[in-house]
């Protein structure tokens, strides 16, 4: 948080600005640049020279109105649209904004100050009195219902039950799918091997119908790695491995799984 500077009553260059102009009220849209400039250097010359950081603002702003002060001995600017610039034309919109800003700040101040003054009283009402709920008043409730009107808002509500069901998944029943025998997929990937010879690893698994199914295929070609019925290459690191069985063409051993280990 910045450190607030105050030098006797002004706040800053501005401030001591528009002390100035109230103190010879004159109009803030026509500055008696002579005059102010003086009265201003007056002022920052009786400063203390201590303060360099606060000094520096009010030094920036005497040079400004000197500016200012030198551009109006000279012809007036004319600008694009032909009309003549008046040097004073930046400084005035900056008080009026600063201006501006100075009173609203006195207006939350006086908010402040009233607002010190209001008490609050917290809501002490028995609870009886806050469960209290008036009773319906069911003549006004029902006023102007009839029987076609009940009969239309329940059709309405049952035309939204039934869009919300499927007409062909409703007439399904509940379908248990049979788990996946090991043996019996060792067998299926050993008949997929022999028929394709040589086949991608991925692509097998993606015929595969659920997860459950993918790990068991996994397990069979462990297992009929770990037999010697097929073999498995992968050329580099991530790349899809490819399969190729050890069995000659017309050669077609019977498996026997009871020798297996059961991968559970």
């Amino acid at each position: 948080m910045g450190i607030s500077y105050k030098l006797e009553s002004f706040e800053g260059p501005l401030d001591l600005l528009l002390h100035l102009i109230e103190k010879n009220k004159v109009s803030i849209y026509d500055i008696p640049i002579v005059e102010i400039t003086g009265q201003y250097l007056e002022y920052v010359n009786q400063m203390e020279k201590e303060d360099l950081n606060v000094v520096s603002e009010f030094l920036v702003m005497a040079a400004t109105l000197l500016d200012i002060k030198s551009r109006m001995l000279l012809p007036a600017e004319v600008n694009e649209e032909g009309e003549e610039e008046d040097p004073r034309a930046e400084l005035v919109a900056r008080l009026l904004e600063y201006k501006m800003y100075k009173y609203m700040s006195y207006e939350l101040k006086d908010r402040e100050l009233d607002a010190e003054k209001i008490l609050y009283k917290d809501p002490t009402i028995p609870k009886e009195v806050a469960k209290y709920e008036p009773p319906v008043d069911l003549d006004r409730l029902l006023d102007g219902l009839t029987l076609a009107k009940l009969q239309s808002i329940f059709e309405a509500v049952m035309k939204r039950q039934e869009d919300k069901v499927d007409p062909i998944r409703s007439r399904f029943g509940t379908i248990k799918r049979e788990p996946v025998s090991l043996e019996q997929k060792i067998q299926s990937v050993m008949g997929y091997a022999r028929k394709h010879r040589k086949f991608s690893f991925r692509s097998m698994l993606e015929q595969q119908a659920d997860k459950l199914e993918v790990v068991v295929t996994f397990l069979a070609v462990l297992e009929l790695m770990k037999i010697g019925k097929i073999h498995l290459t992968q050329e580099a690191l991530f790349d899809d491995m490819q399969i190729e069985t050890l069995e000659q063409e017309g050669e077609e051993e019977s498996l026997n799984l009871e020798d297996m280990e059961s991968f559970t």
